[in-house]
């Protein structure tokens, strides 16, 4: 953590310009906070020209607000979660049990390293509840302002192409206005009431590179449409003062190819058009991966990428959105990293080995070394499988996965282990 920044944020009033005339050619809404004396004057003339321009809240859900440039995460303590920390008992005691004191002094050190909370169902909302309380009393206890990292991840027909992390919801059932209603409003109004509480919430991980490289899949295909529509409307309901959106936007090994790099771009902008005026303050990447953030040695296959870690996959895809007029900043999940060598080619996703825990999250740029990312986060708690997949014996998709949580133990990064 370094030093304190201002988090402004305001609700600006918008301008609304509504004679038809000039609809193909001006935006409809203007924000008032970036009215300047040239914006005034044409606004002047429109009104010589026998425009109406009035003034009115932007609405329905939540006033979209005018971001400030400030790094969410400076100043703050990403909450540590107590109920992963909890699952981490078992991890210390088989430590314990062995005599490898070193190792179990590795766990006490990670159960207190801050990481974001799943929400991933209807039923999960709950989770929401026991975090934002957890979070208070760490913020009562310590006086350290916290930051609540969440994942919202149950967009209908989640993980259409690998298919180990489908959700409860199905557009054929009725789930775009299920997950609409039921999932994203409550969630939403959790948030809107825990004003004393800083959250970032990464939206629907997995959902743009599915939608990017993956539409010859039949059920990707047909799903893509309720992933710009759900997703839309799930930034839209976190307009809020104390909430930071990072939408995820994959990793570097999935769109990080130089023809993969507009294509991503290019469909983010289509669904933060179907959003504005909301906005966002940036994107996730490496979210349940093992990309390294910097790699010490390339892995081969990374040739002919210009994505061959997730900081180089941040300043690769930044251009192409700047290019749409969207914001460049990055969070990126390090909670667990493969070794050099432990993987034969980037589709290897699913518990990898040898793994460790990352770095440790942090703000500091004289670690990130990359001015477009805002932080280093563990998103995906380490010890869940990630599926009956990549090593034998392992449980399905989210389940307490112990023999994992203790190599990723041994092999923590050095951050890690002098925290």
């Amino acid at each position: 953590m370094v030093d304190d920044q201002l988090y402004k944020t305001c609700r600006p009033s918008v301008l609304i310009i509504t004679d038809h005339h000039f609809s193909n050619h001006l935006p409809h809404i203007i924000y008032s906070s970036q009215v300047t004396m040239r914006a005034l004057s044409l606004l002047a003339a429109l009104s010589a020209a026998g425009a109406t321009v009035t003034a009115s809240p932007v609405g329905p859900a939540h006033a979209p607000r005018a971001l400030s440039d400030s790094n969410p995460f400076v100043g703050k303590k990403l909450f540590a979660n107590p109920k992963w920390a909890s699952k981490l008992e078992d991890t210390y005691k088989a430590f314990t049990s062995r005599g490898d004191s070193e190792n179990a002094a590795v766990v006490r050190k990670v159960q207190k390293i801050g990481s974001f909370v799943w929400v991933s169902s209807r039923s999960g909302l709950s989770e929401i509840d026991e975090a934002i309380q957890a979070a208070r009393a760490e913020q009562s206890r310590t006086g350290q302002k916290q930051i609540v990292g969440l994942v919202m991840y149950n967009i209908p027909d989640r993980d259409c192409s690998a298919g180990e992390s489908a959700g409860e919801l199905s557009t054929k059932n009725d789930g775009l206005r299920i997950y609409k209603e039921q999932f994203v409003k409550p969630y939403a109004a959790k948030l809107a009431a825990a004003k004393d509480l800083q959250f970032a919430v990464v939206v629907e991980p997995d959902s743009l590179g599915n939608s990017v490289t993956n539409s010859a899949v039949e059920f990707c295909k047909q799903a893509i449409p309720t992933y710009r529509e759900g997703i839309a409307f799930a930034i839209k309901s976190l307009q809020l003062d104390n909430v930071a959106v990072y939408l995820d936007a994959a990793n570097g090994g999935w769109l990080g190819w130089g023809d993969s790099l507009p294509k991503a771009a290019d469909e983010i902008a289509t669904i933060l058009s179907m959003a504005s005026p909301a906005k966002v303050r940036g994107f996730s990447t490496n979210v349940s991966n093992y990309n390294p953030y910097l790699a010490t040695k390339r892995d081969s296959f990374t040739s002919g990428s210009p994505s061959y870690d997730e900081s180089h996959y941040a300043s690769s895809l930044a251009p192409y959105l700047q290019q749409h007029g969207l914001p460049a900043h990055f969070i990126i999940d390090q909670g667990r990293v493969a070794y050099p060598g432990a993987r034969k080619d980037w589709g290897d996703w699913c518990n990898v080995n040898p793994a460790g825990f990352g770095h440790i999250p942090t703000t500091d740029q004289s670690v990130l070394q990359n001015s477009n990312v805002d932080a280093i986060v563990w998103i995906k708690p380490g010890g869940e499988s990630d599926g009956q997949c990549g090593l034998k014996g392992a449980p399905i998709a989210g389940a307490w996965f112990g023999g994992y949580a203790e190599m990723l133990t041994g092999n923590a990064d050095a951050s890690v282990k002098n925290s």
